[in-house]
Order: structure tokens, then C-alpha cells, then sequence
């Protein structure tokens, strides 16, 4: 299957660049996979395709303030990383300016509080720091780091508390679960009045959910890893769902990753944690998703097999062809979809 059959035209316009005044006046397509109506609604109407009994797994991953702003230490070059993944003082990060960063280069970000040397030299313009901090590394993010917004937002001086889901609580994203965006308090508990279970799992989300596919044939990807984990609690309700006949509808892709990884490795949904490599795409049979509300995404990437999978490329071109007329805004910050059947 060639990564080109996931490509479509989409203006720069619709590229959503702020959230919605509020949170649940986003937009909402609703595609039923098996017969193929897609019609139009706001976000508030997903109650009324919501029954009782539904259980919805969100993913409470928080994002942390990634990006730092650093020089080297010998010659003063201006350093920007990203942090992916943090175990202990090690982290690994996506350096802007990669050629400048060589083993035992040391950046300095803050003269008191934090440091970091090169200890491992990664592709794609990974490296791997050895951070060097006066108070514990989490501390010392939320003084001197920044949220990082995705890189097709411009509108960089805007207020990031609405990059993060009302309900995050796990910290350790460099991205936000943005399926999750369009839930407020309000609607949540809404919800819970109508018989919708909540069921909560981690997935630490990093770039790689966001790159393109650069692959010809999408076989030969080599897909990201990412944290997750899924406790008993929320594993026992989960499972009771389905065991009941009631529907599993993920929020978000993330969310699908976690419960799909989980059933393809035990065969059914139990408490859990890794690192999740799973790349689904046309061809693949959900375990566990029976619905799913997701965001529109980027061109030839990860998260747009997905869906594919779960519906039919042919038709998921259509939705997005209808959303690309209708004016849908997209990505990180925009409207949503909800794939049922």
C-alpha cells in the first residue's frame, strides 16, 4: 500500500491556528462506516449519538513545557530543544539546529537551574541529553519551559491552557491528545447524567504521531514508540463493556493505541504498561475500538492510516473532501469527527 494514497490538497487557511471560543462549539462530522451518511453537527450533539451503557476511554496525558531555549556552552550558539521522553536525568530531545549539538557538547539553559550534556547522537535531529538540574527535572520545566505548540501553529503568544484537555492529570506529552479538546467540564458531566462511562489510559504522546509517513509503501515505516499504561480499574470497566455488548468509543487515536496494543498482545483488555509501537493501517481488525472520536488529520501521516483502517480509505477521502468544502478547520486546534458504526 503506497503512503500516497494518503495524501490530499488542504488549504493553508483551514489550518486551524487558535481553539474555538469554546471548547464544545467545534464543528462535529458524523460518519457512520457502514452505511456512509456523514452529516454535520457542533460537538454538543455528540450526546445524542452517545447511549447509555457507551463507555468512553480518554487519554489523561498532560503536556509539560518541552521546548527549551539554551546556549552552548563555549561558543553561545542558541540551542532550541524539544523533550520526548524523560527517564531520570537522561532525555531525549528533538534539537532544532542538530549539527550544532555533538557528543559532550554542553547547553546551558538557565545558569542556575538547569544544564544539559550530549551523551548519544540519534537521526532525524535526536539527541540525548544528560540533564545536570538544581531542583527535580519536572520543577525545573515549569520555570524556564514552554508549551510546545505543533509547528504548522503560528500564533505562538496565545494562551496555551486550552492546548491541554480539562481532565489531564499524567504528565509526561510533548503534544496534547486533541480529541480530547473539545470536552469541557460541563459536557463531561452531561454525559455521565445520560449513563456514559469514563474510562481513563496514559499514552505520552511525541512527535511521531505528528511525522509524515517519508516511506513509498507505508510496510516500510518505522513506527515511534510511546509510553502508555492502563491500570485495573480502568482495564475492569473497559472489559466489562464489552463482555456487556456495550460500545468501547475511544476519544482520540491515542486512546485506540493503548486499548489495540494492549488486546493484540493478551488478547483482551488488562492492566498494563510499555511502550507501544503498534502501526495500524487498511488491512488491520480492531480488538477493542467500536467507535471513535478523533480530530482531522495530517496528510500521509500515522494517525490518518488509522482511521483509514477503521473505516475505508475510499471513504475517509470522501469525509475529508466534504471537509475541505465545508471549510472544517484542522489539526491540532480544530474541528472533530466521530467514526461510528
Amino acid at each position: 500500500m503506497k503512503t500516497i494514497e494518503f495524501d490530499y490538497h488542504l488549504p493553508k487557511e483551514l489550518i486551524a491556528q487558535h481553539p474555538s471560543k469554546q471548547r464544545t462549539e467545534s464543528r462535529l462530522m458524523t460518519v457512520n462506516v457502514d452505511t456512509q451518511k456523514i452529516s454535520h453537527h457542533v460537538f454538543t450533539d455528540i450526546k445524542s449519538y452517545l447511549r447509555k451503557g457507551d463507555v468512553l476511554v480518554l487519554n489523561n496525558t498532560k503536556v509539560i513545557p518541552a521546548r527549551l531555549y539554551g546556549v552552548k556552552e563555549k561558543t553561545n550558539a542558541k540551542i532550541e530543544v524539544l523533550i520526548l521522553n524523560i527517564v531520570g536525568s537522561v532525555c531525549e530531545c528533538m534539537v532544532k539546529n542538530a549539527k550544532a549539538v555533538k557528543h559532550n557538547t554542553k547547553v546551558i539553559f538557565d545558569e542556575e537551574l538547569l544544564s544539559g550534556v550530549c551523551i548519544e547522537i540519534k537521526e532525524d535531529g535526536l539527541r540525548v541529553f544528560d540533564m545536570q538540574s538544581t531542583l527535580p527535572l519536572m520543577d525545573v520545566l515549569h520555570k524556564i519551559g514552554t508549551i510546545p505548540l505543533p509547528p504548522y501553529i503560528k500564533e505562538v503568544n496565545q494562551d496555551t491552557s486550552r492546548y491541554q484537555t480539562v481532565y489531564a492529570s499524567k504528565e509526561g506529552s510533548s503534544a496534547a491528545p486533541t480529541a480530547g479538546l473539545h470536552f469541557s467540564e460541563e459536557l463531561i458531566l452531561q454525559l455521565k447524567e445520560l449513563g456514559i462511562i469514563f474510562a481513563y489510559v496514559t499514552l505520552h504522546i511525541g512527535l511521531g504521531t505528528f511525522k509524515p509517513v517519508e516511506a513509498e509503501d507505508i510496510k516500510d515505516h518505522k513506527m515511534h514508540s510511546e509510553y502508555y499504561e492502563i491500570n485495573s480499574e480502568n482495564a475492569e470497566i473497559i472489559s466489562k463493556a464489552k463482555q456487556e455488548g456495550n460500545r468501547v468509543i475511544c476519544v482520540g487515536t491515542t486512546s485506540s493505541r493503548v486499548l489495540e496494543t494492549v488486546s493484540s498482545k493478551y488478547g483482551k483488555i488488562v492492566a498494563d504498561r510499555g511502550n507501544s509501537e503498534i502501526f495500524i493501517f487498511p488491512g488491520y481488525e480492531f480488538k477493542t475500538v467500536d467507535a471513535l472520536i478523533t480530530n482531522f488529520h495530517l496528510p500521509k501521516s500515522t494517525l490518518l492510516m488509522m482511521i483509514s483502517a477503521f473505516a475505508s480509505i475510499d471513504l475517509v477521502k470522501e469525509a475529508y473532501s466534504i471537509a475541505v468544502n465545508e471549510k472544517y478547520r484542522f489539526f491540532s486546534f480544530g474541528d472533530s469527527m466521530f467514526l461510528y458504526r
